[in-house]
């Protein structure tokens, strides 16, 4: 029988973390009685090990209050000697609640991956390491892969592209059994272990895999989805050869759709500068009279003049990774923003190297605020260093922008727009060029603001 297991005495912060009071601690509590079902047996041979003179170190339970809440503590207990018998016991008791949440934190993020709320890589591999041992009958992996993912990084930023890593691990959860392991393997990579699953199955989820994707790129038009995905089945191999079985299906499948999965990121991207015509609408448009007027006068062959209109119609399209709040601010920028601005030339110039359509323009794309003197950017290239197409549409694009409203001031007339041109001939433009822009306005019969 326990006789002695009870509170005798107790200090203030006993009393709160039991919701008892002095008296009834003084008259005496079981101790027992504070502990929950499934650790009261073990607690009851505790205190069984120290009172035959074993001593245990610290222990912890889970602690019921009177209203049901439940604390986590940990027990600290020594056996009290009165002429050399045993007479009970003291101890400290600790509320350990946050602790155990914070270890639980950090169990959680040696596990999981922190944005997808998958398992991890460390994870998976020991789950590779567990199947390889124990799991019965056949044994399949998917691996899968994000196309596209570095481009949207790099074009419209991470947040961009952490949303699509969670819409694959939404894909993959609802595409997986219960039982499967899904985890984040890598930046853009992802892997399944599903056991019990023979090759015909695996097919199946591949299958399901990508009706999901067809079914988010639906809902999502604005930014499509595109997964690589390869498998692998087995019921002998060892598991690291069967998974990078999967792996090298998954690239075989990756060469042939990468390049339509970029193609598809990239008309997205442009079918946004289409539908936002930045700064002001129809700009595109008579950007491309006017570059096309030039270069007509200047004797361009009819390939460049193609190239020239795809130019001024995409030489912008780096301005999709620009935050609105600075594309569309109604004011000067600051210094600060204006270097976020310049990054639009450095962006298009990458969306336009994944993209067959733009690649030709892809340098023109990078270059195309550079200045006759050097003091243009991302490079400072001067003079005839800057490609003849950059220094064609420079002119072109200054005088649209200044012939055309803008939130914070009105449309400047023709005349004095010419006026700024010739001003900045030999500084911003080519003086050459800027002689030649002079003369379209009345041999192309193009529109001049009034």
């Amino acid at each position: 029988m326990f006789t002695h297991q009870i509170f005798g005495r107790g200090n203030q912060s006993a009393f709160i973390l039991f919701d008892g009071t002095r008296e009834e601690f003084e008259k005496g509590i079981n101790v027992l009685d504070f502990i929950v079902p499934e650790d009261r047996d073990r607690a009851r041979q505790n205190i069984l090990r120290i009172l035959n003179g074993e001593k245990i170190g610290e222990d912890e339970y889970t602690a019921q209050r009177r209203d049901g809440s439940t604390v986590q503590i940990a027990i600290h207990a020594s056996l009290i000697i009165k002429g050399n018998k045993p007479a009970g016991l003291r101890g400290i008791l600790i509320d350990i609640t946050e602790r155990k949440k914070i270890e639980e934190q950090l169990k959680a993020l040696s596990l999981y991956d922190s944005l997808t709320g998958l398992y991890n890589r460390t994870y998976f591999k020991h789950e590779m390491q567990r199947c390889e041992r124990i799991c019965p009958g056949p044994l399949s992996i998917i691996v899968c892969d994000v196309d596209g993912l570095k481009l949207v990084n790099d074009t419209l930023g991470h947040d961009r592209g952490d949303a699509l890593l969670l819409a694959v691990a939404g894909v993959l959860k609802q595409s997986l059994r219960e039982g499967d392991t899904v985890a984040r393997i890598g930046g853009d990579e992802f892997a399944a272990l599903l056991p019990n699953c023979n090759s015909s199955s695996v097919e199946k989820t591949c299958e399901r895999i990508r009706k999901s994707v067809e079914g988010y790129n639906a809902a999502h038009p604005e930014l499509p989805l595109s997964i690589s995905t390869g498998a692998a089945t087995s019921d002998a191999s060892r598991i690291r050869d069967l998974y990078r079985e999967a792996d090298n299906n998954m690239y075989r499948e990756k060469l042939h759709q990468s390049k339509s999965a970029r193609s598809a990121i990239v008309q997205t991207l442009m079918n946004a500068l289409k539908e936002r015509d930045f700064i002001t609408e129809g700009h595109a448009d008579r950007l491309q009279d006017l570059v096309v007027g030039l270069g007509k006068l200047i004797g361009l062959p009819e390939h460049k003049i193609t190239d020239l209109r795809l130019f001024a119609q995409f030489h912008d399209i780096g301005k999709v990774g620009i935050p609105d709040r600075i594309l569309f601010k109604p004011g000067p920028l600051t210094s600060e923003e204006f270097k976020e601005m310049q990054r639009h030339t450095e962006i298009g110039h990458r969306i336009a190297q994944s993209a067959p359509d733009l690649a030709p323009i892809a340098d023109w794309i990078l270059k195309h605020h550079e200045w006759w003197d050097g003091r243009g950017y991302p490079l400072g290239s001067k003079g005839k260093e800057i490609p003849l197409e950059c220094r064609i549409l420079a002119i072109a694009d200054a005088y649209d922008a200044m012939t055309s409203n803008r939130p914070y001031r009105r449309a400047m007339p023709h005349e004095r727009a010419i006026m700024e041109i010739k001003r900045c001939a030999g500084s911003q433009f080519d003086p050459q060029l800027v002689l030649s822009f002079l003369q379209i306005f009345n041999i192309f019969s193009i529109p001049v603001s009034i």
